[in-house]
């Protein structure tokens, strides 16, 4: 599984090849998000991308979002041929459940960018169901959808935000969903303010690859901004 740089103001385009077809059907044993701390050696191998621990997906790519004027990672996204899932962890309240609390911030925020957020209850809880008024390369403007939920762990919160077919049809999300339950989170033991992204990085082998990328590359479809 390769890597690709995204830059947080692109716009939506063509992901690559691939699909999550092979994960038809959903993990056995214990359902995650996992804490690092908790799922010990469950024969799973992962790419180790610091608080994020990711299992390949056959068909998909991993890409990371990167502030252009920071220049930290934001995301990490999960792009396949008909959608993309992006994941994003956080520092939260012992027993907490920051979800809750950002989630009407969610919602706001879509409404005051113009489009609309819908609660519902969902396999992982409650999400929320947005659609968008976004403008493509060609200067054509469309509707884009996604499927925003969050998970609460342990001293954690992760957040997915499914695009693209995974946000409307619950066929294809099943897979994707079946992804998610096979992240671990490493939230480390320093102390963070409540609500800060947890630290994103790449391992020496994936640095390489993004220095060697060329310009232009596909990228996946652009996520919902932060609130």
């Amino acid at each position: 599984m390769k890597f690709g740089r995204k830059s947080s103001t692109s716009t939506p385009a063509e992901a690559p090849a691939g699909a999550l077809e092979e994960q038809s059907q959903p993990p056995a044993g214990p359902i995650g998000p996992f804490d690092a701390d908790e799922v010990g050696d469950d024969g799973v191998q992962r790419v180790d991308l610091g608080s994020l621990l990711i299992a390949p997906v056959p068909g998909t790519e991993l890409r990371i979002q990167v502030d252009e004027r920071s220049k930290k990672v934001q995301a990490v996204i999960m792009a396949g041929a008909q959608g993309a899932l992006e994941l994003r962890a956080f520092s939260a309240p012992r027993n907490g459940d920051l979800w809750s609390e950002i989630r009407p911030q969610l919602a706001a925020d879509m409404a005051r960018r113009g489009g609309t957020a819908t609660e519902r209850d969902g396999r992982f809880g409650p999400e929320l169901v947005c659609e968008l008024s976004v403008k493509a390369p060609d200067g054509r403007t469309g509707q884009q959808a996604s499927r925003i939920v969050g998970i609460n762990g342990s001293r954690w919160m992760v957040r997915a935000t499914f695009l693209g077919q995974p946000a409307v049809d619950p066929e294809q999300a099943q897979a994707w969903e079946d992804a998610l339950t096979q992240i671990v989170v490493r939230r480390g033991e320093q102390a963070m303010p409540v609500g800060d992204p947890l630290p994103i990085t790449l391992p020496e082998e994936a640095r390489r690859v993004d220095r060697a990328a060329t310009p232009g590359a596909p990228a996946a479809p652009a996520p919902p901004q932060e609130a």
